[in-house]
């Protein structure tokens, strides 16, 4: 005897059934998450015994794509899918994917609802375009993958495939799964889409160029204007040269380079991009000679206007990934670094501060594995170190997270505590944070550690200087006036001075030879003066007040 949920047990025999074995159910009221509730008069302590004949099975796959001998798509078994004909590769459709599949059903009566056409059903995955108990299923199965998939009632709900009869209690549905097209809300916000309209080579995603690499690819684009104005064709205009560009240096929009990072050899992709993700943001855009195929930068495309939509279509060729260090000599090894810091630099100064960071800790990531074999290379091995941690920390800086800059700063000089330009760059991020006392022993202790760099020091003492005046004169002005208000305007002050210094603009003058420093703009300030200030005024007024009482 098995004792089985009865209500598991109704569901399953409609499915599968065991060869002619007696099943022993518990009383329908015991269960609390059975939906069939017992007569009234049903006589609780009886045993029921069912005599089952096992007809057929089949292998069934869960939504976790674990095999199953019965595939629950729903947790509460109101979905659960038996596979005829396996598919192929492991992919499977998903919002927002486009599916062609054929599909035809029968009552779990076998009457025949929905008859089998021979051109298939198109609908789009998440769009309530067919049943949802449907939908569910067929986002467990794989390309050409044949199954039929059983539906029960609260998940046959209406769509454009068919009407559902107030009467049905479940559904059989047969379905082939001829196609689907990978569809990417690369935003999730549903302006920036990729929708793949050729399948390339290899598996996704481990055969996409996820990581910085060399790419070529053909590609159109065209304005999303009434006339789908095209603005641009490798084919044509570049007499058929592949357009090649290097992953992760700002060379392409953003969303270009989004999305053939997720593209596989050979593939064709649509992608309908907003401005602020295409050239609007971009200052510079490439295209190859046709006579010496070198690479020039345009503020963007001929016939492309601020703000415009756009629409490329692009097929990856083919990429070449970056260069194994395994192996390597150092020198080899510390060359490659300087390289991949060189065009850091260059992204710095382009203003482009978050690819500069990428580029740095790119190569900080690939120094875990490399290992000095003498003083010398542990020398010029700790420098170049030091120096990446640096450029990490200005591009922080530049961020306006300048506590994440301080922390940084302080590797560098947890290692080496006379490190000048750790100092100089750890008094940069503790004045644009407000810290000014500790922003001075920094550049007081730079001249005491290395003579030479007293002029660096002393200018960056004087623009702290300034700061501070600055700010003491901003904390006098905005208190000036205070005491005259009534207790509901103070608060009102008090909320205007929060609002009005939450930025400041630092200017860093700095000689560094790694990267140029331009302007600084961090978004914290400390008010600690003004409110001193303004504690004193208050004591003036006070004083002043009992004073008058008393003489």
């Amino acid at each position: 005897m098995h004792h089985i949920c009865s209500c598991m047990a109704l569901q399953m025999i409609s499915i599968a059934t065991l060869d002619q074995l007696p099943v022993q159910l518990s009383h329908p009221s015991e269960e609390k998450d059975c939906p069939v509730s017992a007569p009234g008069d049903f006589p609780k302590d009886d045993e029921l015994h069912f005599e089952i004949e096992l007809l057929d099975f089949a292998k069934a796959k869960a939504r976790s794509h674990h095999e199953l001998r019965y595939s629950i798509a729903s947790d509460d078994l109101g979905v659960v899918k038996k596979i005829l004909n396996e598919g192929e590769g492991w992919e499977s459709p998903r919002e927002p994917y486009e599916v062609k599949a054929r599909i035809s059903a029968i009552s779990g009566g076998g009457q025949v609802i929905l008859s089998r056409k021979e051109e298939p059903y198109f609908f789009t995955f998440g769009k309530s375009e067919v049943p949802e108990g449907l939908e569910i299923g067929i986002g467990t199965m794989a390309r050409k993958e044949k199954a039929v998939i059983y539906v029960r009632r609260q998940y046959l709900t209406e769509s454009p495939l068919m009407d559902i009869a107030q009467d049905l209690e479940e559904v059989h549905f047969e379905v082939e799964l001829v196609h689907f097209i990978q569809v990417r809300d690369m935003l999730g916000d549903g302006r920036l889409i990729k929708r793949r309209i050729q399948d390339g080579r290899g598996e996704f995603p481990m055969d996409c160029p996820l990581q910085d690499s060399r790419l070529s690819v053909h590609y159109k684009g065209m304005l999303l204007n009434e006339e789908k104005t095209v603005f641009y064709d490798s084919r044509i205009e570049n007499n058929d040269h592949p357009l090649e560009f290097s992953s992760g240096e700002g060379l392409v929009p953003e969303g270009f380079e989004m999305c053939t990072r997720l593209m596989l050899p050979g593939e064709i992709a649509l992608v309908t991009c907003p401005p602020d993700y295409a050239y609007d943001k971009f200052p510079r855009f490439f295209v190859e000679t046709q006579r010496h195929f070198e690479v020039l930068f345009l503020d963007r495309p001929p016939g492309v206007p601020e703000g415009a939509h756009v629409r490329w279509e692009i097929e990856l060729l083919s990429f070449e990934t970056p260069r194994d260090w395994t192996g390597l000599d150092f020198q080899s090894i510390m060359n490659e670094a300087e390289n991949i810091r060189s065009t850091g630099n260059r992204l710095f100064k382009e203003g482009k501060f978050e690819l500069a960071k990428a580029k740095y800790e790119k190569v900080l990531r690939e120094f875990n594995h490399v290992n000095p074999q003498d003083d010398e290379e542990g020398k010029v091995f700790g420098d170049a170190r030091n120096m990446l941690h640096l450029n990490v920390a200005a591009c922080l800086l530049k961020m306006g997270e300048w506590r994440k800059s301080l922390e940084t700063c302080n590797k560098v000089l947890e290692a080496k505590p006379g490190h000048v330009k750790g100092l100089y760059r750890r008094g940069m991020a503790y004045m644009a944070g407000g810290e000014y006392e500790d922003a001075r022993n920094d550049f007081n202790m730079m001249v005491k550690v290395d003579k030479s760099s007293e002029a660096d020091a002393t200018a960056a003492l004087l623009k702290l200087k300034q700061k501070e005046q600055e700010a003491e004169s901003k904390a006098r002005k905005q208190f000036k006036g205070l005491f005259d208000k009534k207790p509901g305007e103070i608060t009102e002050v008090g909320s205007e001075i929060r609002e009005e210094t939450k930025t400041i603009e630092e200017i860093d003058e700095t000689k560094d030879d790694e990267i140029e420093e331009e302007e600084e703009r961090t978004r914290t300030v400390m008010v600690q003066i003004g409110i001193q200030v303004g504690v004193a005024l208050l004591g003036v007024l006070i004083f002043q007040f009992v004073s008058s009482r008393f003489t």
